[in-house]
């Protein structure tokens, strides 16, 4: 007798679904119960057998082959939490933002697959990756994780990140649902937002990525929305994300996340996840007494067994198990520097780069003589091999899981290869770090500014001394560059002494060899901004960070209602989000207010210009025109297709509604075409409930960023409603 004769649900020709239902047919109560919750498994007594020691671990039901669920950390590269697997590192890729800012699904895709292959190998078949809470304001910690400001933009890219990782036979969360916009207070704010504002920003970002990526699970968020946690939110769980959006995967929890056991259940959770985080294990026993006293429904368990089951068998984890193999470390710090490459940013170029050879370069700062800077947090990569540096932190909530660690690719070895002489100066000692400017054709500078889950930046300016260092140098060279290895955006007083600026984010495990071959010109800069730089803070919706003055509330105490952006509500602290749907450069379109550096931009060693541009209406926006490299370099243009539509709150701005990248020789023309997602032409209406667009003339530009225009026309769109 076959294995399809006796264990059926292992039949690969019979559908996700049927194979779910028979194995939901043999599972006892309590095998059920095992299956929707685990431990983080380096915190157990004894640690399981099959447990592969990441963060978070299921145990299989070996009696009808379910395998166990190994889940590691894997935002930027396998997570290796407290090098509790000794000597293991993996590969790091950029941050977020740097990824973003190549604005490339293509290479979002490869570099999901190659941490998705890292992760399987090393034994794992859960990927805690996706992020894609929008950049709602700079200063939150976990920005570089994340993928900007744009909805359309990081909900592009991180679907296309999620199919990569998934394309190795393991299940990837997208996360975390939804709008955890901020790290200070996460564990208690309460996010108040209308909905319309909601569906056309995080939440479009959320659906984009799940339409592009189809992962196997949701992750929630840390904090309330409209006053419900988001691990029991009946909005978000059930009316959205299995309602509207019929997503058929399972909802699990942020680690520590879980806060009810009927509540949360009813609400949509299916799987609580490091569960010692939480105060108790509520969907242990007290699930099972609840299912057996009737108050959660036998049939909601089974739904949320379902679910679990269905996503692992859909992405493969049944029929492919996770062997541990050898990984080809080189192949894949290939595509990190790749990724570097496409998402360093030239912010800035007064003639100094390319640089030539032959040249005496000075190289100031930010430790780079060992490596680059990488953020901290629960995606934190120990570089293979170990770090270059590591600085322990001895305050702050981070203290309790992080290290400023730095990946063993150094910038100054870099440019010693292609520079005549190299000198270095750490940055603590000004004059000498004046004097060795002084002394050389070009003065670099690496400046640096650590960010990190569960912290907050008090302010955008650089840390330390860094800003009288650079107006220091700059004034001992006048040919000074400023290399920003920074988590997002940053003020910059001196910005008009500087010759060149490059926006480097976290590298990733060969950072200092992708900055080095853009400055001499091995590289061309293509980076565009996924996110806006701030003049200053007081451009920002909350010129301070709700909750950090006062640091974390009480549940139920006072807020001062004077404090910027708070008020109460309902006892519990809340943060009102009136900029709605207007997050970056909307609301910088929106308040007139001219950013440092828009949203979109970013400077090439070529020319680009655009011409022709016709557009199509009906059912949505095409754009048909001609981009041309007129310069004497090859290069990549990003140009980025915009509207003016009025939203769920009535009011017209501006929102990226397509674009395209195209990798152009010199005096090369070619003519392309965008197709606009016609939910960017709409406004989500509650009542229908859908997007309604409107129908009508609307405006269409053409750019290269958020502020400049090179093309404009206009095009009539027929009167619809989509669904939600």
């Amino acid at each position: 007798m076959s294995q399809a004769d006796t264990r059926p649900w292992m039949d690969a020709g019979r559908s996700h679904d049927e194979r779910a239902d028979l194995l939901i047919a043999e599972l006892s109560l309590d095998e059920m119960i095992a299956l929707v919750h685990g431990p983080m498994p380096n915190l157990l007594d004894e640690v399981p057998a099959d447990a592969a020691r990441g963060a978070g671990y299921v145990p299989g039901v070996a009696r009808l082959g379910i395998p166990p669920q190994n889940a590691t950390d894997a935002s930027l590269g396998v997570a290796n939490p407290r090098k509790v697997r000794e000597g293991d590192g993996a590969t790091a890729l950029p941050s977020g933002l740097a990824l973003a800012s190549s604005w490339d699904p293509d290479l979002a895709r490869r570099a999901g697959a190659m941490v998705g292959a890292e992760a399987r190998a090393k034994g794992f078949n859960i990927l805690l990756g996706g992020g894609v809470n929008l950049a709602r304001d700079p200063r939150c910690g976990r920005n570089f994780e994340y993928l900007g400001e744009d909805p359309l933009l990081a909900g592009v890219l991180v679907g296309e990140a999620i199919a990569g990782a998934q394309s190795n036979d393991i299940v990837c969360t997208i996360k975390h649902f939804a709008i955890n916009d901020q790290e200070t207070c996460r564990h208690v704010v309460d996010v108040q937002i209308d909905e319309g504002a909601l569906r056309e920003s995080d939440l479009l970002a959320f659906q984009i990525g799940i339409e592009r990526g189809q992962p196997g699970s949701v992750m929630s968020a840390y904090n309330r929305l409209g006053g419900d946690w988001c691990g029991e939110n009946d909005f978000l769980l059930n009316r959205v994300l299995k309602g509207d959006w019929a997503y058929p995967g399972w909802v699990m929890s942020d680690w520590g996340g879980c806060h009810s056991t009927a509540k949360a259940a009813l609400g949509g959770l299916d799987q609580e996840s490091g569960e010692q985080l939480d105060k108790q294990v509520y969907f242990g026993e007290l699930l099972k007494t609840a299912v057996q006293e009737g108050e959660v429904p036998f049939e909601r368990l089974t739904d949320m067994v379902r679910r679990i089951l269905r996503s692992l068998i859909a992405h493969g984890v049944f029929d492919r198990l996770v062997e541990r193999e050898e990984i080809d470390y080189e192949a894949h710090a290939q595509v990190a520097q790749a990724a570097a490459e496409a998402g360093l940013v030239l912010l800035r170029n007064q003639g100094l780069l390319p640089l030539a050879p032959g040249l005496k370069v000075a190289v100031i700062g930010g430790h780079a003589d060992v490596g680059v800077l990488s953020g901290g947090g629960s995606s934190q990569v120990i570089p293979v091999g170990g770090p270059a540096l590591e600085i322990p932190v001895t305050i702050g909530p981070s203290s309790a899981f992080s290290r400023i660690t730095y990946h063993p690719s150094s910038p100054l070895a870099a440019i010693g290869q292609r520079a005549a002489q190299v000198t270095y100066a750490d940055g603590r000692d000004l004059a000498a770090a004046m004097a060795i400017a002084a002394d050389a054709d070009v003065a670099v500078i690496f400046a640096e500014q650590w960010t990190t889950e569960a912290e907050d930046l008090p302010t955008l300016a650089l840390p330390g001394d860094q800003h009288t260092l650079i107006a220091a140098v700059a004034s001992a060279n006048e040919k000074t560059l400023v290399v920003l290895e920074t988590g997002g955006p940053v003020i910059m007083p001196w910005l008009d002494d500087a010759a060149a600026v490059l926006q480097a984010w976290y590298p990733g495990a060969r950072g200092g060899e992708a900055i080095a071959r853009l400055l001499f010109g091995e590289a061309e800069p293509s980076g565009r901004l996924p996110i806006s730089f701030p003049r200053s803070a007081d451009d920002l919706v909350r010129p301070e960070i709700p909750g950090m003055i006062f640091g974390p509330p009480v549940e139920g105490a006072t807020i001062p209602t004077s404090y910027p952006g708070v008020q109460q509500h309902k006892g519990r602290f809340s943060v009102p989000h009136p900029e709605g749907a207007a997050v970056g450069y909307r609301w910088f379109d929106r308040q007139q207010t001219q950013p440092l550096f828009p949203f979109g931009f970013g400077l090439s060693y070529t020319r680009f210009v655009h011409e022709n541009l016709s557009l199509e209406g009906g059912a949505t926006v095409r754009a048909r025109f001609t981009v041309a490299n007129v310069g004497d370099r090859a290069g990549v243009d990003t140009p980025q297709l915009y509207a003016r539509v009025k939203g769920a709150d009535a009011q017209p701005g501006l929102r990226l509604i397509g674009w395209t990248r195209v990798a152009l020789a010199p005096g090369e023309r070619r003519e392309v075409e965008i197709t606009a997602d016609p939910r960017l032409l709409a406004a989500y209406d509650v009542t229908a409930p859908g997007w309604r667009i409107a129908g009508g003339v609307v405006a269409v530009t053409l750019q290269s960023d958020a502020r400049t225009v090179t093309l404009s026309g206009e095009a009539e769109l027929e009167a619809r409603t989509l669904a939600p």
